[in-house]
């Protein structure tokens, strides 16, 4: 039997359209088999911080959902944006995700003269994973020593005081960071900022009395004000925290009229990824937010869930840039 010779058989276009259309199979089979390996959730900051805390609150949950180990990898520095330029340069096959921030996502863009990545064109954002106040804390027994109980009395001793405060941030612009210098920026202050590789790092020092003040996220300050090791000054956001109730915001504290520099996270994949990998991902993402295990843990650090579509986190991240280079701008922060 005479074997048949396709490619002189078929015409060239035939030919194409097959080869499309196996491509195109074989490309929907690779997604509907996603995840067949481990996924890695990249944390652009070092261990104990918001961003680490809320990373491993959801990768169990999605361990859980897709059959795969969801694994967290800490790739802190330049305040976030190696980490971040780490996922912009993977592979878009949904097998490496961010817990992207306000900073890496609102802040940098316009704090950087230069980025290794375009935070708005290089990402497919998933889902916002929880909105966090921040919170102006000290060291408690430096606090106590030198009779600042209040954010006024914080600011006046500052004054008679000029050069002599630090501020910690867990790096450069982070909306820790950004919301410290528009606390400068407002109350006419000046504090020497000292960068970290992230959260953790960061309130190591302030409890042993290293820095004088942080304006951090408050889920990971949370245990160390329970404690009694952080004193509260305020929240730096537009309302009070139902999780530090007696905590005050800097507007009303301090009469800083218009303050608000609160933070954000959110799940972000490789720009090119698969919708159809974006969107299962989202559905278990916002499921496991709203479950009370999760959401009730949240609100308890201080966190409020998110759980968003990727089409509302997309306007969302948009309107944020907007903001943030305004503040910026305002504040005059630079970094470089």
């Amino acid at each position: 039997m005479r074997s048949l010779n396709l490619s002189k058989r078929l015409p060239a276009q035939l030919l194409w359209a097959l080869a499309a259309i196996f491509l195109i199979a074989q490309s929907a089979t690779a997604q509907n088999v996603w995840p067949n390996k481990p996924v890695r959730i990249i944390v652009p900051f070092a261990p104990g911080g918001t961003t680490d805390i809320l990373a491993r609150a959801m990768a169990p949950e999605l361990t859980k959902a897709f059959g795969q180990p969801f694994v967290v990898e800490n790739r802190a520095g330049a305040g976030g944006n190696i980490g971040a330029d780490l996922v912009a340069k993977s592979p878009a096959d949904g097998y490496t995700l961010l817990m992207g921030t306000v900073g890496t996502h609102g802040i940098n863009k316009a704090l950087y003269s230069k980025m290794p990545f375009d935070s708005q064109k290089d990402f497919a954002p998933i889902t916002l994973v929880a909105g966090v106040p921040n919170v102006m804390v000290m060291n408690a027994d430096k606090a106590r020593a030198l009779g600042i109980n209040t954010a006024p009395e914080f600011i006046k001793y500052v004054k008679a005081h000029p050069g002599k405060f630090s501020m910690a941030s867990s790096g450069s612009g982070t909306s820790i960071h950004m919301a410290g210098e528009l606390f400068k920026s407002m109350t006419g202050t000046f504090m020497t900022h000292i960068p970290y590789r992230g959260s953790g790092p960061a309130l190591l020092d302030l409890i042993g009395g290293n820095i004088d003040v942080m304006f951090d996220n408050l889920p990971s300050a949370m245990p160390h004000i329970k404690s009694g090791k952080l004193k509260a000054f305020a929240v730096t956001s537009a309302m009070r925290s139902a999780a530090l109730p007696d905590a005050p915001t800097l507007e009303d504290a301090a009469q800083l009229k218009g303050f608000d520099a609160s933070s954000w996270f959110g799940l972000l994949a490789p720009a090119g990824t698969p919708p159809e990998i974006v969107s299962r991902i989202q559905q278990e993402a916002a499921r496991s937010l709203g479950t009370p295990a999760i959401s009730q843990q949240l609100l308890a650090q201080g966190a409020i869930p998110g759980g968003s579509t990727p089409e509302q986190f997309t306007a969302f991240i948009n309107a944020e840039h907007k903001k943030w280079a305004q503040v910026v701008k305002a504040s005059g922060a630079t970094v470089d």
